[in-house]
């Protein structure tokens, strides 16, 4: 048993057994598993394992970490929830250590977070997985050549995807259920768990079938290309959306109360509402709100709703889908008119040499094309919009009324989340190690490595694309919230150092972010080692913070004077030029390394040390 758990942690190989032993088990015997079953294995084994999910192949140590990446935050709540409802003497801060439960309304708020979280986290699963939920041209291509019948593919296909996301419903929430009952001793266990398991269970299954419901019909109304062009978009909102919701509940939480007595609609357009009506009105029973009541009502109403239109428009999508993969896209032009015009200003201004605009061009028309980039960006954007958008909004509540207001530390922020998410999110595109096929231009045209000339050029192509765009998603986002800032922003000397600021994190951003980065975009290599999922989010959490409320110290001194501002600029140039030859130094380095085939590892060479 030991041996077996230790296994199960360490995720090893099991051991090899010996001829003799291999002889004692006896013939195999394959397990008899009918057409339908092998099917939904295959369907959802490439949930998992398709160049999205999984681009290094290995689909298992992915799941496994997903699966407690989801259902970590609600068992680490719960624990958190023990002191509130056990308290001692000096802890929680601000509550009298009598014993006492907490206030009413802090315990909702607390059954809230467990409904939210819910439709968070399998919304934003759905929305990463949805592309899979729909039959594509490697389906096209391998069962439609095998004598499976067609209706058996189509049931095998909804019943892998109505297994994916049980298992992550369950998931999500079974940890947290573990730990709830002895964190806050509910007075009816029975009710409480009943309560519990339903609200949330039907918090996380209406997000996914609201989600596949709205993909669905947007298939069956717009078809395959229409829908697309628009895909990046949808997802990268849907994610906003759900992201901000989790992230703003610490302020939201706030105005719960108040929401709820006073009856406000705004509740009645928030599902998560619904479920916490479901939540309240079987724990408390006859004694709960009726505002819960109305609430629950609603939700029942709701998802019944749902599920009928996700059932109906399904089938509907399904067959569209696959007779435009048996048509084909067909053929449309790839020029557009309004590009014209801005290739020439690029050409003579910052792109004056064919190697990098050999590298430009090939990165504006590969970012979009390839489905694991467009997750990328969709998953970085939305990230950064939810976070832009908790850092700005803050709730109050006035006589009853709940008011919305802007926060000017948030709009001196605002400049560096948005030129943070962009540029990283661009980043982990770049460096990719899938969907390699344009390295053989550049290494039979520069060598691999290249000589460094050329690695200069199509490095500096790649950082000029990157601060193009960052820059300009910035200047909108900035001209947008100058637009609300009060007066005391809008000044010469405040707008100046705002914009300022967000032309120096652009630039001071990429130089950071791509300080290591030698290859073309998107030719990168894949890792050779385990890559460290922890060390990476770790990374995110201690440099963010610091991008984020530099400009709120920053932006204050630059205002106090013209020296102050020049300084500035010197500072952000001197940065720049010491960074760039930074960067230069590791293209030198990179370059002067012996070139290898496709086929030869580098390990016993370099030790591992290329990269």
């Amino acid at each position: 048993m030991g041996d077996s758990f230790q296994r199960l942690l360490t995720m090893s190989e099991a051991r090899p057994l010996s001829m003799r032993d291999q002889a004692a088990l006896g013939a195999i015997r394959a397990p008899r598993r009918s057409q339908l079953w092998q099917l939904i294995r295959h369907f959802l084994e490439r949930f998992f394992n398709h160049e999205t999910a999984s681009p290094d192949g290995d689909a298992k140590r992915r799941l496994v970490q997903v699966a407690f990446a989801t259902g970590l935050p609600g068992l680490m709540v719960a624990v958190y929830l023990w002191p509130v409802y056990h308290p001692f003497r000096g802890w929680p801060p601000g509550q009298p250590s009598t014993g006492s439960a907490p206030a009413y309304w802090l315990q909702v708020n607390h059954h809230f977070f467990f409904v939210l979280y819910s439709f968070v986290a399998i919304g934003i699963i759905t929305v990463f997985e949805w592309d899979m939920f729909f039959p594509d041209l490697l389906d096209m291509w391998v069962l439609k050549t095998l004598p499976i019948a067609e209706m058996r593919v189509f049931f095998a296909r909804v019943a892998a995807i109505a297994i994916f996301v049980v298992g992550f419903v369950f998931d999500a929430n079974v940890l947290a259920l573990l730990v709830l009952p002895s964190a806050i001793d509910p007075p009816d266990l029975a009710r409480f768990l009943l309560a519990h398991a339903l609200s949330v269970a039907g918090s996380g299954l209406f997000a996914a079938a609201l989600i596949v419901a709205f993909q669905a019909v947007l298939l069956s109304l717009l078809g395959e290309r229409l829908f697309r062009r628009i895909s990046l978009l949808i997802q990268s909102l849907t994610i906003t959306a759900l992201l901000m919701l989790l992230l703003m509940f610490p302020v939201f939480s706030g105005v719960v109360p108040a929401l709820i007595q006073s009856n406000s609609r705004y509740t009645y357009f928030c599902p998560p509402f619904w479920f916490l009506g479901i939540y309240q009105s079987m724990m408390e029973g006859s004694v709960a709100l009726p505002q819960f009541s109305r609430l629950a009502a609603t939700g029942a109403i709701a998802s019944i709703t749902i599920m009928a239109l996700a059932v109906f428009s399904y089938p509907l999508a399904y067959v569209r889908r696959v007779r435009q993969l048996v048509e084909g896209p067909g053929s449309r032009s790839t020029r557009s008119w309004i590009t014209r015009p801005v290739d020439f200003f690029l050409h003579a201004v910052a792109l004056r040499r064919p190697v990098g605009r050999a590298a430009f061009h090939f990165i504006s028309q590969t970012v979009l094309r390839v489905p694991r980039y467009r997750v990328y960006l969709a998953l970085y954007g939305g990230v950064g919009l939810s976070v832009l958008a908790a850092s700005l909004l803050r709730f109050s509540v006035d006589h009853g009324v709940v008011r919305t207001r802007i926060s000017e530390d948030g709009i001196r922020a605002a400049l560096g989340i948005t030129a943070f998410w962009v540029i990283a999110g661009l980043r982990m595109a770049f460096v990719s190690s899938g969907n390699r096929q344009g390295n053989w231009v550049f290494r039979i045209v520069h060598g691999r490595p290249e000589n460094f000339a050329a690695a200069v050029q199509l490095s500096a192509a790649a950082r000029k694309w990157v601060m193009m765009w960052a820059g300009a998603l910035t200047l909108i986002v900035g001209v947008g919230l100058w637009t609300v800032s009060p007066g005391s922003m809008r000044t010469l000397a405040a707008t100046a150092a705002q914009f300022l600021v967000g032309a120096a994190m652009c630039v001071l951003l990429t130089d950071i972010l791509f300080l290591n980065i030698t290859t073309v975009a998107f030719t990168g290599e894949p890792e050779r080692g385990e890559p460290n999922l922890a060390f990476t989010v770790l990374k995110y959490f201690t440099f963010f913070p610091v991008v984020a409320a530099l400009p709120s110290y920053v932006e204050p001194w630059m205002e106090m004077s013209l020296r102050h501002l020049i300084a500035a600029v010197v500072i952000t140039a001197g940065s720049h030029i010491a960074l760039r030859v930074r960067h230069r130094e590791n293209l030198r380095q990179h370059c002067n390394l012996p070139g290898l085939e496709d086929d030869e590892e580098d390990f016993p060479m370099k030790l591992g040390l290329r990269y």
